[in-house]
């Protein structure tokens, strides 16, 4: 029997964890799960154009609407707006 390399990475994040609970809350505040949310969004199943091209656009755009909302929920507009260089 064998361990991953990297497994006492694991083995710290678990300890971080049993240490302080409240990390696990801050962890499910900021992760998502983005393909189920920008599928819904989409309509579950369907892009609605036709074409390579433009399927490529209308999935660049979701994603594009995903990641500002998900900056807007995660640092709020102002902060957002002082990131983005004029």
């Amino acid at each position: 029997m064998t361990r991953w390399e990297h497994e006492h990475l694991v083995d710290e994040m678990r300890e971080r964890m049993s240490r302080d609970p409240s990390l696990m809350t801050v962890r499910r505040s900021t992760v998502e799960h983005p393909f189920g949310t920008i599928k819904t969004w989409m309509g579950a199943t369907h892009f609605r154009m036709r074409r390579l091209k433009n399927v490529r656009t209308e999935m660049s755009l979701h994603i594009l609407a995903y990641n500002i909302k998900r900056m807007i929920a995660l640092i709020g507009v102002r902060n957002l707006q002082a990131a983005i260089p004029a």
